[in-house]
């Protein structure tokens, strides 16, 4: 049964949360952080990518640009840009995009839960990644930035939190450079605490939508402090972890499409040649073209767009890896065709997340840079949740979630 659990939050003051409030670290390389905190001294981004505070070209990972971050956070907090709340609490961080909200429930997440498998997940890990985090987390103390969860919707704790957001005015309330909306409230009757946490117990399992080595690395700190401290209790707050939680059935996975350099030595008929084996191939003309179901693909070529749809017996719809519309581009295009065969090391391919729009991937093929793009119908969560509690592992770059939580609306202190 999953813990959720109420936190004293450092957090910025009113008038500064959008200034605060910052893009995740994982979506933009250091540059584009220099010049996203340009002009900006309050953004998290100089905690969360401290190297925008060094000189350019410096190895991010050296140890100088961890002190950093350590250094900043305390800035932070000396200057009153970060503050602690007195009380615990949970919190609601509620996101808008193209006029649709969606309300997670902000509280910290067990190190026990992801540990014995309660909080289920759905990808792999890179071991240089979690080191890169748990570095991170060691040296503020801190998750600076909360993990991305779903959970099965309960329509008790949904109740709960639209009385909330319908009878109170927004702690943080503001629109994003990009368009998308934000706003955070407290929950801060000891009564609606004690109910959440109470409903929350009786869900079985909750699942990483988006943050996989964040969790992990949170966990791992959270076991080395355990393994290092003699009195060890389980109460200490290094035993939990920033989390927002959402309910699953107001979250929208997007596609997350493939761009590919060459066509493996084969001219673009012997390509429409060699797929048609196993898909029924249609020239669809100028048109973008967006696949409308499942199994069905988009193929940008040569200035063209085809619609590609998987022939019967191509595809297990009853495996919950065999039907992922990724795996069957895999199998039967990537690698079958096209040669490329590990997707996490091919130099060859690269991904095109959907918010993009497709008219990225014509732009990318159209320049030259790349021969083929091929968009794909977008993965539903509950094929992601079958996957999770199957036990399986999806392939990369198969889910693309938008909009992006916002980093610094709220931080999680270990001590």
């Amino acid at each position: 049964m999953a813990i959720l659990k109420p936190f004293s939050g450092l957090r910025p003051p009113i008038e500064l949360a959008s200034q605060v409030a910052s893009r995740p670290y994982d979506v933009l390389n250091s540059d584009e952080a220099r010049i996203e905190a340009d002009g900006n001294p309050y953004t998290l981004l100089h905690i969360i990518k401290p190297e925008i505070d060094l000189p350019v070209g410096i190895d991010e990972h050296l140890p100088e640009v961890y002190q950093k971050a350590a250094e900043n956070l305390g800035l932070f907090k000396s200057k009153g840009w970060l503050h602690k709340d007195d009380q615990e609490y949970l919190y609601i961080y509620a996101q808008t995009m193209e006029g649709r909200t969606q309300y997670g429930l902000v509280g910290c997440a067990s190190v026990d839960d992801y540990l014995k498998g309660v909080i289920k997940k759905h990808e792999l890990t890179r071991s240089d990644k979690e080191e890169d985090r748990m570095k991170h987390v060691r040296i503020t103390d801190a998750n600076m930035e909360p993990v991305f969860f779903a959970y099965p919707a309960v329509a008790e704790i949904d109740v709960i939190v639209a009385d909330i957001v319908s009878s109170r005015k927004p702690e943080y309330d503001f629109v994003a450079a990009d368009g998308f909306g934000h706003h955070f409230w407290l929950v801060d009757e000891q009564t609606t605490i004690d109910k959440l946490v109470e409903l929350f117990a009786k869900i079985p399992a909750t699942y990483v939508a988006d943050g996989h080595h964040r969790t992990a690395a949170a966990a791992l700190v959270g076991k080395e402090k355990r393994a290092n401290n003699p009195n060890h209790n389980g109460t200490e707050e290094y035993n939990f972890f920033l989390a927002v939680h959402f309910p699953d059935n107001q979250l929208r996975i997007i596609d997350y499409n493939r761009v590919v350099k060459d066509l493996n030595g084969l001219s673009s008929e012997e390509l429409l040649g060699m797929l048609s084996a196993d898909f029924e191939v249609v020239k669809l003309g100028t048109e973008i073209y967006k696949p409308e179901a499942l199994h069905i693909f988009s193929m940008y070529l040569d200035g063209l767009w085809y619609k590609l749809t998987a022939k019967p017996g191509r595809y297990n719809d009853n495996d919950p890896i065999g039907v992922l519309d990724v795996t069957i581009l895999s199998a039967l295009v990537l690698d079958k065709i096209l040669g490329i065969s590990d997707l996490r090391t091919d130099k060859r391919i690269d991904f095109v997340g959907g918010i993009r729009g497709l008219g990225e991937l014509k732009r990318r093929v159209d320049s030259g840079e790349m021969k083929v793009a091929f968009a794909l119908y977008a993965v539903s969560m509950q094929q992601l949740i079958n996957i999770a509690d199957s036990g399986n592992i999806m392939p990369p770059k198969t889910t693309w979630f938008e909009p992006k939580l916002r980093s610094g609306l709220v931080v999680h202190e270990l001590h």
